[in-house]
Formats: structure tokens, sequence, C-alpha cells
């Protein structure tokens, strides 16, 4: 059986209310599986992480991300995290049985059924994406909500589905298909976000950093410390162990010690080989964290 995993980023993170009925579409519905619900108040964003056959996650996907749209009002959105939508991003992962190619016909598929029923643009990025500079999810998302009504209105940047018309609402969707990607933060002993921003220059592959790494700095109001947040695209050539040992160099540059790590959602297997939690200071790891232990 082909098994794809759906990892929808919505932008609600305080509202436990809200964010419990998008999961309770999720977990109600037969033949996929709800592994992980991932909430952060002061990125005020939350990770659904859930797997099953691609007609049946593209169906509950299709329902649950409806759901969110209904609770989310962007025009109330402040979160320090890039966003260009209620519902943000959602991407497309092959698992057992399936390839690259299950995942971007899933996204195809779902994001045009998704931008017509509720009239959301639709971006697709990375394997499914339909112009080269739209395959990077940064390009995709530059200038954010705030800027996504100008961006409608400039011929180049419409949507690959759905309306070029600014719903101040729902926002846009950027839909995709990719390898695994490992959601990695570094906390700092800190309450410094400029230094944060600093050190997210250094080690993000943009600005000649570490390869096939991301990166942001950001501050944590809610406990008063700033934090790297990176993706980390290919943990093959950058693995978790590198991305925070170049953290932990710059801060210390700086004079500022790392607190922790922590991941968002869940994790290949592979890409903790020879790392123990301790080691980088992995605040959050359990092994329900650990995607293969799921299938």
């Amino acid at each position: 059986m082909k098994l794809l995993e759906c990892i929808p980023n919505i932008s609600e993170g305080k509202d436990r209310g809200k964010i419990d009925a998008v999961a309770a579409v999720i977990s109600g519905a037969e033949g996929v599986k709800l592994l992980d619900i991932c909430r952060d108040p002061d990125h005020h964003r939350t990770v659904f992480t859930f797997i099953g056959p691609p007609g049946e996650l593209e169906k509950v996907a299709l329902a649950a991300l409806g759901r969110a749209l209904k609770l989310i009002d962007m025009r109330e959105h402040r979160g320090v995290h890039p966003r260009i939508g209620a519902v943000d991003v959602v991407p497309f992962v092959p698992l057992a049985g399936s390839d690259m190619e299950d995942a971007v016909e899933a996204a195809h598929s779902f994001g045009r059924r998704f931008a017509e029923t509720y009239r959301v643009p639709v971006y697709f990025y990375g394997e499914a994406a339909l112009r080269p500079e739209r395959r990077e999810l940064p390009s995709v998302r530059r200038g954010g909500y705030e800027s996504l009504e100008a961006r409608l209105k400039d011929p180049h940047w419409r949507p690959d589905a759905g309306p070029a018309e600014f719903d101040p609402r729902s926002g846009a969707a950027a839909v995709g298909a990719r390898v695994p990607l490992i959601a990695f933060n570094v906390n700092l002993r800190s309450g410094d976000v400029e230094a944060a921003k600093r050190i997210a220059r250094a080690v993000r592959h943009s600005s000649g950093g570490l390869s096939h790494v991301r990166a942001i700095g950001v501050l944590l109001k809610s406990r008063g410390i700033a934090q790297v947040s990176m993706n980390l695209t290919d943990y093959r050539v950058t693995p978790v162990s590198k991305a925070f040992a170049a953290v932990k160099e710059e801060a210390l540059k700086l004079g500022i010690n790392v607190l922790e790590s922590e991941l968002v959602g869940l994790i290949p297997e592979a890409a903790l080989e020879g790392v123990r939690a301790e080691d980088i200071v992995l605040s959050n790891f359990r092994e329900e964290c650990i995607l293969e232990r799921h299938l």
C-alpha cells in the first residue's frame, strides 16, 4: 500500500479550541493516522503530521484545512514565523511504497481542489512547483501576508490554482511535495534577538553558511529568550548535530550560551544515527518523535 505524509502548518498556535477542532477532523477520519501536533504560541503556528494512502489523505486534508479556514482570521494574526495565509503551507512527503511522483500528484490534486472549494490562491512549491522561481518556499512566501495583496496583482505572481484575489481573512496557501525536512530550533540563554538574527545569517545556506539550511532569528516573548529557528532540507548533507554545533559556535563568538534545542514535528530515524539527545541538548525528544515508530 502506498503511504504519504501530510504536514500542514496553520497560522494558529494560541487557541487550543481552534487547534483541537482541526485535529478532531483528522483523528476522527478513517484511513489516516494523526501522528503529531506541535503548537507554538510565539510562532503562532501549529504543525500537524498525519499519514495515509493518497486518496484518503487528500480528502481528510481538504476537510481539516477547510475547518482551519473557518476558524482563523489573518487580520488578527501576529507571530514571529513567516506566513502567507491561515493555511500557510501543506507539504506532501513520500513514505513506504510511494515515490516523489505520488507526492507531486497528491499535492497538485489537493491544491487544485482546495483552491476551487475554498476560493484560496494556491502556489505550488518544491518538487510540485510549476515554475522554477517558485521551487523554494522562502521565495513563495517573500514579503509575507502583509505583501500578499500587492503580489496577487502582479501577473508574474498569479497563483497556480485559485483566484488571483486577496481575501484578508484567509490569505493564500503554498502546497508542495518534498523529501523529509527537519524543523529544528536552537534556543539561546539570551533575549537578544539581534544576536539570534546574526547567528541565523551565519549558518543559513543563502548567506553562505551550511548547505541545505534555512534559518531565522526570532524572539520568544512568552519565555524571554531568542531562538534560531531552522529547516534542514537535506539532513544527509547537514545533520542536526552539525547544525547545532554551528549555532553553538556562532553564539559563543557573541558571548552567548545555548540553552537547548527542540524538534518541531517528527524526524526520520536515520537523522539521529550516532546522535544522543544530550549531545545537542534536545529538550523535547521522545521515541514517538521518530517517524518510523508510526509506520
